[in-house]
């Protein structure tokens, strides 16, 4: 037996790839509305825990006193997403917030690059 495949695309069905679109989209207009001295202080925070070699989050820069709370929530993944193309972190996993205002909502947690630790040391 063969499944039937259409050629058609049914409205409202998931697509991946317009799914990234919207993301890139979204970061992108998050960059370039970010306060600049948010931004500098903001990739400063990452690249030092980025030298630590230890896995971190958004929170753990507010808790160190590293960074304020952007003046909006999208600004932190325009940030992370920056510095991993950047190469300064990587993916290093999915754990729960530690940011009181999100409610332990699931956020992506970072790590340092072998590279940059070995280039910034």
């Amino acid at each position: 037996m063969t499944q039937l495949q259409l050629p058609i695309t049914p409205h409202g069905a998931v697509s991946a790839a317009a799914g990234e679109t919207a993301k890139a989209d979204g970061i992108a207009r998050a960059a370039a509305n970010t306060p600049p001295d948010w931004a500098t202080a903001c990739r400063a925070a990452i690249e030092l825990m980025a030298r630590r070699g230890t896995p971190f989050q958004a929170a753990d820069l507010i808790a160190e006193g590293l960074v304020d709370e952007p003046d909006h929530t999208a600004r932190w993944g325009a940030a992370f997403m920056a510095a991993a193309r950047a190469g300064v972190i990587e993916h290093a996993g999915v754990v729960p917030s530690r940011r009181a205002t999100v409610h332990r909502s699931l956020c992506r947690q970072w790590i340092g690059t072998a590279a940059y630790r070995t280039e910034a040391a």
